[in-house]
């Protein structure tokens, strides 16, 4: 698992300096600094990269995103697919995770495990779009909720926001993909595919015994295709 760079840890740290709705006693009870982003990362060149909401508890205790109840609904499904049989324990779920890129709106937690106000959200989208384009090379994303999926449209055009609500008011979302010129840092245009699905928390009652069915659907069509 790589680790930021030096100079974008410090641009992380900076800006969260005073980040007000961080849940303090959370990283205070995991002997974690707050100023510290969580970020999972993988291999530049994996061909998908999962794309969350922000980080919750067992995140900040771990020091990985992904790894909470919801994460591992994600990771069950990567284990079982490529490592067969049942996960048991972090270090599966780890494994299982190992050759996708990982990442989040906002890499810190918030309290109550409420959503970050758009406020936040757009505070760290250019550091996190850095992330995506400089650390990851490839172009699928799926995306996991509905934040997660329009964060794809701060700092886009007014014709990019519109695709994506489109895309969102379709019965179909989470079986179709939308095609999008993302414009990241210094203005660079990724091509990108985005595969939204719907967010893996248990308090998800609508989705939840969906979700892994829907995701194994999205893996099987870009992990056969060539």
């Amino acid at each position: 698992m790589r680790d930021l760079p030096a100079a974008l840890m410090d641009r992380f740290r900076y800006a969260s300096v005073d980040l007000a709705g961080r849940d303090e006693g959370v990283y205070e009870a995991a002997g974690r600094p707050t100023t510290d982003p969580i970020f999972g990362l993988g291999p530049a060149d994996a061909r998908i990269a999962f794309f969350g909401r922000d980080p919750g508890r067992d995140e900040v205790h771990v020091g990985v995103p992904f790894i909470g109840a919801g994460g591992r609904q994600v990771r069950r499904v990567l284990f079982e697919r490529h490592h067969g049989g049942v996960m048991r324990g972090t270090d599966d779920a780890l494994m299982a995770g190992r050759s996708y890129f990982w990442a989040n709106t906002v890499p810190y937690k918030p309290k109550g495990n409420k959503a970050w106000s758009m406020a936040v959200k757009r505070r760290f989208q250019p550091l996190v779009a850095e992330v995506l384009c400089d650390l990851w090379h490839g172009g699928d994303v799926i995306t996991l909720g509905r934040e997660a999926f329009f964060w794809f449209g701060l700092g886009q055009s007014a014709g990019a926001r519109r695709q994506l609500e489109q895309h969102w008011q379709r019965e179909d979302r989470f079986e179709q993909s939308l095609g999008l010129d993302y414009r990241g840092p210094d203005d660079r245009v990724r091509q990108l595919t985005l595969h939204p699905l719907p967010h893996p928390s248990p308090l998800n009652a609508t989705w939840f015994k969906h979700f892994p069915g829907l995701l194994a659907a999205r893996l099987d069509r870009l992990e056969a295709s060539p």
